[in-house]
């Protein structure tokens, strides 16, 4: 048997014999201007793919790993798998979709590793069409809608999660207008959610991180969304940095904001959003763009930086999550209403 399955983001060649199977990532750093497939299949290859942001998004990070490592069981001894495990498991800190696969995965027998594996990543794509028709209904025709960083396609195995509800409300026939922060440092939404809704033929206006207040202000703003990494258990999300900034803005302009994200970035093991770990990342992605044959620098090199990727929104700046087992307006039926 030889079967192939591609998403957005992610290609998978299945066959019987483990050496025959590829999985391919569409490297998320070459968008939008080039189209590159890197072949993630050797587990070293797909940590330093999660850890360059080669592939992204809490979901599809969580998919991703659960693949690799899936794959590497059907040909490798316990200890080795263990060791492969561990290694995925501490690619990246934030989110805890990725820790979430690879625990589910080392619960069972190595047999049955890659069967999960292809069952999670088929999971992610229902889970992403029954979020976007609960999070739709929130949104109104002539919307205006804010989002911050990616979370379409490109960060999922389906539709997306914000993006994914706004992808869904726009096919129901509602007329929306997108505004996508840009999302510093690293231009997430700049670069790949543009990507996404240049695809789909969804009217869009690309902002600069520090312009979401103004256009609030100006009415321009009804509703916003974004995606999470981590959910605390008392609510508070971790999400791209720039995020509670935007919470802020729409709690004071009497804005909406909504939550949206699959029940795996629940974490039930974390009391608040102080608990969560928040990486860091190089002070090279704020001081400037070096490529191999010129550089562009817009702060001097010896510069302090401070460069978290992410941030915490107090869940009392948040309206609803919006998830695969529906909407909840508190943390408290988040949490009761559904497996964590």
């Amino acid at each position: 048997m030889h079967d192939a399955l591609q998403t957005l983001g992610l290609k998978v060649s299945e066959a019987d014999q483990p050496k025959l199977t590829r999985i391919d990532l569409l490297d998320q750093q070459a968008l939008p201007d080039h189209e590159v497939w890197v072949d993630a299949t050797a587990p070293e290859t797909m940590i330093s793919a999660i850890r360059a942001l080669k592939v992204r998004g809490a979901p599809l990070i969580g998919v991703a790993a659960a693949l690799c490592l899936g794959h590497y069981a059907r040909s490798h001894v316990p200890e080795a798998i263990q060791l492969v495990a561990l290694a995925l498991r501490q690619a990246r800190p934030t989110a805890v979709n990725l820790m979430w696969a690879i625990d589910r995965l080392m619960q069972l027998p190595a047999e049955a590793m890659w069967p999960e594996a292809l069952a999670i990543l088929q999971e992610d794509i229902n889970l992403c069409q029954r979020m976007g028709t609960a999070g739709a209904d929130l949104l109104a025709n002539g919307d205006g809608v804010l989002t911050h960083c990616n979370t379409g396609g490109l960060a999922t195995a389906g539709i997306g999660t914000a993006l994914g509800v706004i992808r869904t409300a726009w096919e129901q026939g509602k007329e929306l207008h997108v505004y996508v922060d840009e999302t510093r440092p690293l231009l997430q939404g700049g670069r790949l959610t543009t990507w996404e809704l240049e695809h789909l033929n969804i009217p869009y206006t690309l902002i600069t991180d520090n312009m979401a207040a103004m256009l609030m202000q100006q009415g321009k703003v009804q509703k916003v969304i974004t995606g999470a990494d981590r959910i605390a258990r008392n609510g508070d999300s971790a999400n791209k940095i720039g995020t509670y900034s935007v919470a802020v803005n729409a709690h004071y302009h009497q804005i909406p904001f909504y939550i949206a994200a699959p029940y795996s970035t629940l974490d039930a093991t974390c009391a608040s959003g102080s608990e969560i770990p928040i990486e860091t990342r190089a002070a090279e992605e704020v001081q400037g763009v070096v490529q191999a044959q010129q550089s562009l620098r817009w702060a001097p090199a010896t510069a302090p930086v401070y460069n978290p990727a992410f941030d915490v929104t107090p869940a009392s700046l948040i309206s609803a999550w919006i998830t695969d087992q529906g909407v909840f307006t508190s943390a408290e039926a988040l949490y009761g209403s559904g497996p964590v």
